[in-house]
């Protein structure tokens, strides 16, 4: 994945677009636990992608399998 320079003068509007493009993935595991007793176990994933990007990739890992058989 190559790095990208951006001017520090890039609008909101850019920020958003370059977002909804190229999309983002956040995955976070968090576990709490008491004397080793497990207290509570969360999983996220949050992705904020736009249609298409998010249409390409859902296809690629075979998301979209199911969608096509109804």
């Amino acid at each position: 994945m190559a790095v990208e320079k951006i001017n520090a003068s890039s609008s909101l509007a850019e920020v958003v677009d370059r977002i909804l493009d190229k999309g983002v993935v956040v995955d976070a595991w968090v576990r709490v636990s008491l004397v080793g007793i497990e207290l509570l176990a969360i999983e996220a994933r949050v992705v904020v992608a736009g249609v298409d990007t998010y249409l390409k990739y859902a296809e690629a890992v075979g998301l979209t399998a199911g969608a096509q058989a109804a």
